[in-house]
């Protein structure tokens, strides 16, 4: 019978380019710009094969290169003291920041973004973002323990909100609850401002014992390139380099087939297979495929290794036998990962990924010539220095200028802002926030999250960090927090930054935990406009000055920049992790009291700071003026307190105040557990000098409010005044009277029967987008 398999078109060859130099090429397409593929043209020699101009293309986008903010990023590196040194075993430039948590344990923890692909395609988007962030935690040597994720969409109301959040919510809950890893918290906030370009953010946390650390460098002449995991597909091809590098057009989704497509239980079984090799010692050095693909993995292997690599392209496995090398190159398929393994253990490596079912293939091997060289069917098609794609690409002292909109904007303050004393009032604002998008309960978002699965989970949903146990015998954990407020990002990025890293350290510091390093997602407009990059850098001058100040590393995150439609960028949206240490998670504190009769007290002062708050958005539609101050040494002073108190077991809950001010803490803790309170401001409001609807509604930094048993009362009050940390009884927890139901009652002013507030709170967003499941999935 005669062969009518298509014939396979020539391939533009090394060879072919240098003799072909006038060949016109589609780097524009690519999301090159002109001056790069002139400066790729240079390095080379000759004009680059269209493989060559694919790798460049994608590995020199903003998404992979960080060509524009490198310049602020080193700043991370340069503030650094040697407290932040102490547990750091691995910072920025490799997959994943690791800690060294103590007793042999570390922990490796990432923040990346997911934005564009969640906007054309919500549920592959929003799954594939939690896949990617597993893998780079796998790629250090780590079995992966937890996720987070931190989403940001339109208003609640629009059209368009119900599809984005309903593909997003689905997808993470799909991907994670099938991989069996916790969801422990995250964020999710609405803002017309982000209507036409959602952010999702995923996280994700592992464990490893110190002598299994993996780092992805390809070093060692002679040593195997192997790929395992799925096949490559065409889904994602330019996801980096076109879709998450570009601002989407007034016009809507498009760019469908650059998102990427999961297979959780693909995955699940990668990461049981790695986990093996690395037990049995069987690879040099692991890379994880995500952005950029196969151009990536070959390309940072080599250069981070100081080593080449000859690759047969051929080898790979392809779900789809029309891909062009270009094409396999760029692709962006899922569930895949690049191992360096010696020669003598290559057999026992293919056992292991038989074992597991996981389809692998040899594409070539370490050379000590540091050159690149990939061939198709025998023709070289790509032949580089490595450190040229994946190092040495652009670096852009982007255009910066001071915003002229900014003054305008920051001299219309919240002061100004009528403040009601009526107690009918004050009580009509306190439920208009509760049950307000943004502070309304999330279950509707965190039922679908498996939170308990592994059994290692101490904390979760609704508490203000997770928390997970990793040593059985000792008890020893870690807690995690993200957190960021874009309203006051945009007033002032810098100290919104600052406000950020100051309210995720402050939510792990609730828990007990003593916070330790940080990861970030930078979320911003485009780098292209001046202004933007005015946000960005101060932003990351505020975000490196506080970590420098709080003595806490970054060990890692990413930077997504063009988030905008139009000319429309999104507020800047600076996203700080905080991983904190715990010696035992069963001295945990919880954020919401459980019993009555326990003393409430408020740490910290009150200041009328209501600019950029819940209050201002919410009841006046207000978005002005200069954010609260921010005092990190203060920040400091009271996670220490909060951690002694914890060692001794004075306080049965914490709760951190921030968007909502005390009002809606109050209002959380009553919920939480179902215990009443009768609290009281006057004391507040003589003491600091505010209004009642400042002590309500006000979001200064530095104050917690904590429930302390009647026994431990004298040694509280004690500890707080031998810290020099100002504290004020505001209330006690109230068990309801025969008959009566629960509630929150604000003396003088009002009561909020315990119903009434769980009703409004969660009611809001069950209204918008369906009902709540009622139970976390199993």
């Amino acid at each position: 019978m005669e062969n009518t398999a298509p014939a396979r078109p020539a391939a533009d060859t090394v060879d072919n380019a240098a003799a072909t130099p006038e060949k016109e090429q589609p780097f524009a397409a690519l999301g090159l710009k002109p001056d790069e593929y002139e400066r790729i043209r240079e390095i080379l020699g000759r004009r680059p094969t269209s493989g060559e101009l694919a790798m460049y293309s994608v590995m020199w986008s903003e998404h992979c290169s960080y060509k524009s903010s490198k310049i602020y990023l080193r700043k991370f590196g340069e503030k650094v003291s040697d407290e932040m040194k102490t547990r750091l075993m691995v910072g920025m430039g490799q997959n994943a920041g690791v800690v060294d948590i103590g007793e042999g344990w570390a922990v490796t923890f990432k923040v990346e973004s997911h934005n564009h692909p969640s906007y054309i395609e919500p549920f592959q988007g929003a799954a594939t973002g939690v896949g990617g962030i597993v893998r780079d935690i796998i790629s250090m040597g780590a079995r992966p323990v937890a996720i987070m994720d931190q989403l940001r969409f339109g208003a609640i109301d629009n059209p368009d909100t119900a599809r984005v959040v309903h593909g997003v919510v689905s997808g993470i809950s799909f991907y994670g609850n099938c991989l069996g890893l916790p969801n422990i918290g995250g964020e999710t906030v609405f803002d017309a401002v982000y209507q036409g370009n959602p952010l999702v953010n995923a996280l994700a946390v592992g464990v490893l014992r110190h002598e299994d650390l993996k780092l992805a460098n390809a070093s060692g002449a002679g040593n195997k390139v192997v790929l395992f995991g799925a096949r490559t597909g065409g889904d994602g091809i330019g996801g980096a380099s076109i879709l998450a590098s570009d601002t989407f057009a007034d016009g809507g989704p498009t760019k469908r087939p650059a998102v990427q497509v999961g297979d959780p239980f693909a995955e699940k079984v990668l990461i049981e297979c790695c986990l093996e090799l690395y037990k049995d010692e069987l690879v040099e050095a692991i890379q994880d495929l995500g952005a950029a693909g196969i151009s990536c993995a070959t390309s940072e292997l080599a250069a981070n290794g100081g080593s080449g690599m000859r690759v047969d392209l051929e080898n790979v496995l392809l779900r789809d036998p029309t891909l062009t090398p270009e094409e396999i190159l760029m692709s962006e398929s899922q569930e895949r990962m690049m191992a360096i393994v010696a020669p003598e253990k290559l057999e026992k490596f293919l056992a292991v990924t038989a074992k597991w079912d996981v389809e692998t293939s040899v594409l070539g091997e370490v050379t000590g010539d540091g050159r690149l060289q990939i061939f198709w069917h025998g023709e070289e098609i790509v032949n580089v220095d490595p450190s040229t794609v994946a190092v040495d690409g652009p670096v852009y002292e982007r255009p910066v200028a001071y915003p002229t909109w900014i003054d305008a904007l920051r001299e219309d303050s919240a002061s100004a802002l009528p403040r009601d004393l009526d107690p009918d009032t004050l009580r009509r604002q306190f439920t208009q926030l509760v049950a307000s998008p943004n502070l309304a309960d999330t279950s509707w978002v965190t039922n679908q999250y498996d939170y308990y699965v592994l059994g290692n989970t101490a904390l979760s949903f609704p508490d203000d960090a997770g928390m997970i146990r990793v040593d059985e015998h000792s008890g020893l954990g870690f807690a995690i927090a993200t957190d960021c407020n874009g309203r006051y990002c945009q007033l002032d990025p810098y100290q919104g930054a600052k406000l950020a890293l100051a309210e995720a350290y402050r939510n792990v510091a609730v828990t007990g935990a003593v916070p330790t390093a940080v990861t970030d997602c930078l979320n911003f407009g485009s780098p292209e406009n001046p202004e933007v990059m005015w946000q960005f850098s101060q932003a990351v001058d505020g975000l490196s000055d506080g970590c420098l100040e709080l003595g806490v590393p970054v060990t890692g995150g990413n930077v997504s920049f063009y988030n905008q439609t139009g000319d429309q960028p999104i507020f800047p949206t600076p996203v700080v992790g905080v991983l904190g240490i715990i010696d035992d998670v069963a001295r945990r504190i919880p954020s919401g009291w459980q019993d009555a009769g326990e003393n409430i007290y408020l740490l910290g002062v009150t200041a009328t700071e209501l600019s950029g708050s819940q209050w201002a958005g919410t009841i006046h539609g207000h978005l002005g003026g200069r954010p609260p101050a921010v005092d990190l040494a203060n920040e400091k002073k009271l996670a220490e307190l909060l951690h002694a108190a914890g060692q001794q077991a004075l306080v049965s809950s914490a709760h951190d105040l921030s968007s909502g001010g005390l009002a809606q803490a109050l209002a959380e803790s009553v919920m939480r557990f179902g215990v009443g309170a009768r609290v009281w401001l006057n004391e507040i409001m003589e003491r600091d000098g505010v209004d009642a609807a400042t002590a309500l509604f006000s979001e200064s930094t530095g104050r917690v409010i904590v429930s302390v048993p009647r026994e431990d009362d004298v040694k509280f009050r004690g500890l707080c005044e031998g810290r020099g940390y100002p504290v004020l009884r505001i209330g006690v927890t109230d068990a309801a009277a025969d008959g009566d139901a629960p509630a929150l009652e604000v003396q003088g002013l009002f009561t909020l029967p315990l119903d009434e507030l769980r009703d409004l709170s969660t009611s809001t967003l069950p209204a918008a987008f369906g009902a709540t499941v009622s139970e976390p999935v199993a």
